[in-house]
């Protein structure tokens, strides 16, 4: 009989192994690049389309519908492995046209347009983000993971008035969610450039205290407009106040010598950092929201990657992104890890070519179409401001797919948190839809309407975009961008136009007005009024006449506090039958 058991034993502890594996939460990876266009993913290029469909050049005119199409040159080797071997999203978009309002929305759960002060930040911006309220890293946090942060943040640091460059700098990503931080302020060509890891600048000389100001100069520090002569890059509108590594920025500073960054190493030290922290918790479930600086301004990669695409320095900075995802991906292999991570990779907005330096961005474009076949980029109401590349790769539960479920990165709040088992409860978070469903293959479809933004709001809904009538040009002359203002409304069937070329407005009135009051009422609507927040409170032992609003009975008592509730609110009558049905089953 002994010699029965332990056989017995030893396969039962078999076959729980995978379950025990199972019960752990997957661990989820947010890789999110910077101006990473729909079409600058290899994976998602296109077959040459129709006129109508064919796009523009992000901030280039328009291909003749004459001129052949060539293949692209830009691969993206990693980038593609994680399309290929997960769901890539075709109709997925950030929730605005540039960073700040992006990165706030996703964060959170809320329109950026819905708060005022989202929109671009200065390097010295106070937090946006009120501690407190839910976020991706809370959420996480909350259900047991080690969440962790890496690379661009540009949503302020500090309290109101900014962040002390030379003391703690809170509140900051540590006070939402994230244990650890490791992060660059805002952006590569704003100051102030330098690390903050957790609460303080890192490497920071106390000797050498740092200054920056977003109004004057500060003292006699030279300037990309007053010494071009220092400039090893040269800008090509704005950013030529304050010299740092050979290259001018928007803003001034002094001091922090011995913290400023090289921007040429940027990249190896964000992707140290990130893999880093997952060798560091590779025990435990963890949340990772790595945020590469490429393909922004200035693109100076690593001389390693130089000519890599042929493209000039933003082709070079897109193929040094795409190693960086591949060095995440071999990080996540190695360690045993890749089957139950779930790693998203997309981008916080459409892409630019011109951002203002001289870097060769547009004279090296060649045929390749940063946006796809969209048109527009980042800045623009148009399609190619806000659909990027979305890819979802989790191995142990997604089969790999191709969806045009319409997705917003709003609802990564929503979904992460039905995912890590922590309801998302906040009214804050209202505009955040658990779409988790469609992130894991299981359903075709996600959301039914989306709002854009960029200069103003436009709506989605199915096949449709509808964008408000707005001000300001037609075209971003520093960028060369279509912006997609016009002052009167815009209709476009994306089925049939995917370029956004035939404006149906005038020709379907009606189909405008429903799309207008939609947007209307979504713009109007409150926290408070989609969720109200419930108290339910239940006595022990009370009868009708306890409660006095009732009246029944000489033992009925004026109970004030309940009668108060009942003159804001109703109460439910209850019949004598009724309540002598429930006697009946206390008896």
């Amino acid at each position: 009989m002994p010699f029965r058991v332990l056989p017995l034993i030893v396969l039962l502890a078999l076959c729980a192994q995978p379950a025990a594996a199972q019960s752990r939460p997957p661990n989820v990876v947010l890789i999110y690049a910077d101006d990473l266009g729909y079409g600058d993913v290899s994976a998602y290029s296109l077959p040459r389309r129709s006129s109508s469909e064919s796009g523009a050049k992000a901030g280039l005119p328009r291909r003749s519908a004459s001129e052949p199409r060539a293949e692209a040159g830009l691969r993206t080797p990693n980038i593609d492995r994680l399309a290929r071997e997960g769901i890539r999203f075709t109709d997925a978009h950030a929730t605005a046209a540039t960073c700040t309002p992006s990165r706030y929305a996703m964060l959170t759960g809320e329109y950026a347009w819905r708060k005022p002060g989202t929109g671009i930040l200065p390097g010295n911006a106070a937090l946006i983000i009120e501690p407190g309220r839910p976020t991706l890293a809370s959420v996480f946090q909350r259900a047991g993971y080690a969440t962790g942060v890496v690379g661009k943040w540009h949503l302020g640091l500090g309290p109101a008035g900014g962040p002390d460059w030379n003391g703690e700098i809170r509140p900051g990503p540590n006070d939402i969610g994230f244990d650890s931080a490791f992060i660059m302020a805002a952006t590569g060509d704003r100051v102030p450039t330098v690390y903050v890891e957790n609460r303080r600048v890192v490497g920071l000389d106390p000797a050498d205290p740092i200054t920056v100001s977003y109004g004057q100069p500060l003292g006699d520090s030279p300037t990309g407009r007053g010494s071009p002569n220092l400039l090893k890059v040269h800008p090509s509108h704005g950013h030529d106040q304050a010299i740092v590594n050979g290259i001018s920025r928007i803003g001034y500073m002094t001091g922090g010598k011995a913290a400023l960054w090289t921007d040429e190493e940027m990249a190896d030290v964000f992707t140290r950092k990130a893999t880093a922290f997952i060798e560091a918790h590779r025990s435990r479930p963890f949340f990772l929201f790595f945020a590469p600086h490429d393909p922004h301004v200035p693109r100076v990669p690593h001389p390693r990657f130089a000519g890599a695409t042929g493209m000039g320095p933003r082709g070079d900075a897109i193929a040094q992104l795409d190693w960086s995802v591949g060095e995440l991906l071999a990080t996540l292999d190695r360690l045993g890890l890749a089957r139950d991570t779930l790693v998203l990779f997309t981008s916080d907005n459409g892409p630019v070519v011109d951002d203002g330096y001289q870097d060769q961005a547009v004279e090296k474009l060649g045929n390749h179409t940063p946006a796809g076949p969209f048109r527009g980029g980042k800045y623009s109401n148009f399609e190619g401001g806000t659909r990027v590349p979305f890819v979802v790769r989790w191995p142990a539960r997604v089969k790999p797919a191709v969806s045009d479920a319409l997705i917003s990165q709003v609802d990564l709040l929503a979904s992460f948190a039905a995912l890590a088992g922590s309801p998302l409860r906040d009214p804050r978070a209202r505009d955040s839809e658990n779409v988790l469903p469609a992130l894991l293959g299981s359903s075709k479809t996600a959301r039914t309407v989306l709002v854009e933004q960029a200069g103003t709001l436009s709506l989605r809904q199915g096949r449709w975009k509808y964008i408000e009538p707005g001000k300001g040009p037609r075209v971003q002359p520093n960028t060369n961008t279509e912006l997609g203002n016009d002052p009167e409304p815009q209709l476009y069937d994306l089925a049939t136009d995917r370029g956004e070329r035939k404006n149906l407005a005038a020709a379907r009135p009606e189909k405008v007005r429903e799309l207008a009051a939609l947007l209307g009422g979504i713009r109007r609507s409150s926290a408070q009024a989609q969720r109200p927040n419930i108290v339910l409170a239940i006595a022990d032992d009370w009868s009708f006449p306890h409660a006095g609003i009732y009246g029944i009975g000489p033992s009925a008592r004026r109970t004030s506090i309940v009668w108060r509730a009942k003159g804001s609110g109703s109460r439910t009558p209850s019949s004598p039958r009724r309540r002598a049905r429930r006697h009946a089953r206390r008896c």
